[in-house]
């Protein structure tokens, strides 16, 4: 389907591809690793053939039809949610408009017996057949069944879609790229802006696509689920493993532990051999030898292990002062969005030092009370802030803040303050800004870009208390790591908003958990509360259980005779129907037949009048099966 011949990419003079070949395959679910700046959004536009190569090419093998899932959206103002999906169908709405112009034609006009009226049948008729062939009459279920599954309600679809947050807009541009049906889908971090119920419901699509996938994630568990193939980015190389994210773990390490080992008889090689070229130097009957050596070791192609460890990077935040033992007091604390309750009688206290995550489905209130807590939402109830409390919130619109004029170092800087201004740089590379890309201006940033900038500026500034919600969105699984150990050296007050439960575990020592309009508080770590909730992890509790519709319980009733007689007369008449139906049916199908030549007057007229026979039919079928 899809294939890479000896791709090379380069910026500034050195390599992030070099001579990179691979293919990918009907019904490859290919996961992309690597760690930060590797290239792997790179590798997905190249794919795409959103950006070119340097070297090499990308071959779409026959008329291979490739879908692209961007963190970057772009939608007119004036189109409802229905309509943006309905977007996804460019061909049906071009043959649409066609039918329905050709329909108008033929109401219009009374040229009955002309060739061009002849034409017009002759056009509706290839029309029609066209769009039910490519699902014209089924697009309207995809639509509502893709819209269901990413989180929609039927009453969203009728709504504007600036009336939705960026997250929101993302899952409709996911749900045209999946209503398209692209030979290849490639997607970066699709599960971002995604609640559990429609990472499920993702992950089982994926799974039954019949084309091929290539994706990018943070999300492992996602990763593990999808994938059947792993490509790692690494060394400016693309390493092939036909396994999931974790069995490419294993299979990795492995062979690191073989490169480590052949990097290690290389360099004793190497130093052996430099040991004998100054020895020889000092010989005139060696020294051409000693070139010769010279030689080899400069066309020796050097063993390279990428550094992993990231307990090496020890970024930590910057000190602030300490403040009062009680952080945040809330006292019967509820909020509601006019008749519409989020929760109510929220009251605890929390003390300084505690690391707190905030757990549950979406639209329960984490968010929203983290918001009350620092932004000052008005809500019910009363919240007090202790002494010396200096709170940085890291929301997951703070990218919306960041000023547009200037570069991403000059961003940081300004966050910075003289202590921490000597690491800025060492922050930004932690978050997949280094080299040239700290002098990109904040306008040309990608959605991803901007998070990851603004969490960048947090460990940048004297906070006692951090609340950050889902801070781990648009973070691969490296820089996911970076942050945890930073956070767990943070010495302060800690109050997450996550659903990542690897990310969660060892940071928060206490947990509350938001549902059906309550918190409940838990005292412990994450796997603590999984264990007193007897679930396995995040996705046994989130997950919404479908309503449950309990039938009322009704005596039996024994029908009279002459209820029993009008039973059977209405099913005699419906038999009797159906078998019109089917007549009438039949008729209309010759009558068609008949259009593929010149028809006469007679049989377009017992063609309108059967149509209008098969509706009256219809009605009364659905009259009778409605008494029954």
């Amino acid at each position: 389907m899809l294939l890479v011949q000896n791709l090379g990419v380069h910026f500034a003079g050195s390599y992030l591809f070099d001579n990179v070949s691979f293919r990918i395959n009907k019904g490859n679910r290919v996961g992309l690793a690597g760690k930060n700046g590797a290239g792997k959004s790179t590798l997905l536009k190249i794919l795409a053939k959103q950006q070119d190569s340097d070297e090499g090419d990308v071959v779409h093998e026959g008329e291979v039809s490739v879908g692209y899932l961007t963190q970057d959206i772009d939608f007119e103002k004036g189109r409802t949610v229905w309509e943006e999906a309905g977007r996804a169908f460019e061909q049906l709405n071009e043959i649409q408009a066609k039918i329905d112009f050709t329909n108008q034609q033929l109401t219009e006009r009374t040229d009955y017996e002309s060739d061009s009226y002849a034409q017009l049948i002759e056009d509706i008729t290839v029309l029609t057949d066209r769009f039910s062939i490519l699902g014209g009459y089924t697009k309207d279920a995809e639509m509502e069944q893709i819209l269901i599954g990413l989180g929609f309600k039927t009453e969203d679809f009728h709504r504007q879609t600036e009336e939705f947050s960026g997250g929101w807009r993302m899952r409709i541009e996911l749900a045209k790229l999946l209503l398209q049906k692209h030979d290849v889908l490639l997607l970066d971090e699709p599960t971002n802006h995604l609640d559990i119920d429609s990472i499920l419901w993702l992950e089982e699509f994926l799974q039954d696509y019949p084309g091929a996938v290539v994706l990018v994630s943070h999300d492992k568990q996602f990763l593990d689920t999808v994938t059947n193939r792993t490509l790692e980015i690494a060394n400016k190389q693309v390493h092939d493993y036909k396994a999931n994210y974790s069995k490419y773990i294993e299979l990795r390490q492995e062979r690191r532990e073989k490169m480590e080992q052949a990097q290690k008889n290389q360099e004793q090689h190497i130093k052996h051999t430099q040991q004998l070229i100054e020895k020889f130097r000092a010989k005139a009957s060696k020294a051409a030898t000693a070139q010769s050596l010279i030689k080899k070791l400069d066309k020796l192609e050097r063993i390279e292990v990428e550094n992993e460890d990231v307990h090496k990077m020890n970024i930590r935040f910057a000190s602030a002062v300490i403040p009062g033992k009680i952080i945040f007091e809330l006292d019967n604390v509820g909020k509601a969005y006019g008749d519409k309750k989020i929760f109510d009688g929220v009251s605890f206290y929390v003390n300084r030092g505690e690391k707190i995550a905030f757990v549950g489905q979406n639209g329960q209130g984490k968010t929203t009370l983290a918001r009350v807590m620092v932004d000052g939402l008005e809500h019910t109830g009363t919240i007090k802030l202790g002494h010396n409390v200096e709170v940085g919130y890291f929301a997951q619109n703070q990218a919306d803040v960041l000023n547009e004029k200037w570069t991403v170092l000059e961003e940081a800087e300004y966050a910075a303050t003289e202590e921490t201004r000597k690491i800025v740089r060492d922050i930004l590379g932690a978050f997949l800004f280094s080299g040239e890309t700290v002098e990109k201006k904040v306008s040309v940033l990608s959605g991803g870009e901007r998070n990851r900038l603004a969490l960048a500026k947090l460990l940048l500034k004297p906070f006692n208390v951090l609340v950050m919600d889902e801070p781990t969105n648009h973070l691969d699984i490296q820089s996911k790591e970076i942050l945890k150990r930073a956070l767990q050296n943070f010495d302060g007050t800690l109050i997450l908003v996550s659903h990542d439960r690897e990310f969660l575990d060892g940071l928060a020592n206490k947990v509350f958990e938001f549902r059906d309009g309550e918190v409940k508080e838990f005292l412990g770590g994450i796997n603590d509360y999984l264990a007193e909730r007897k679930a396995k992890g995040f996705r046994e509790i989130e997950k919404v259980e479908p309503e449950r519709v309990t039938t009322p319980i009704v005596e039996k009733v024994q029908l009279s005779q002459d209820e029993i007689k009008e039973q059977k007369r209405i099913k005699n008449k419906l038999s009797k129907i159906e078998e019109e139906i089917a007549l009438v049916e039949s008729k209309i199908a010759d009558l068609e037949k008949k259009f593929e030549s010149t028809p006469s007057q007679d049989d377009l007229k017992l063609y309108e009048n059967s149509k209008n026979k098969l509706e009256e039919l219809m009605m009364e079928w659905e009259e009778l099966m409605v008494q029954l």
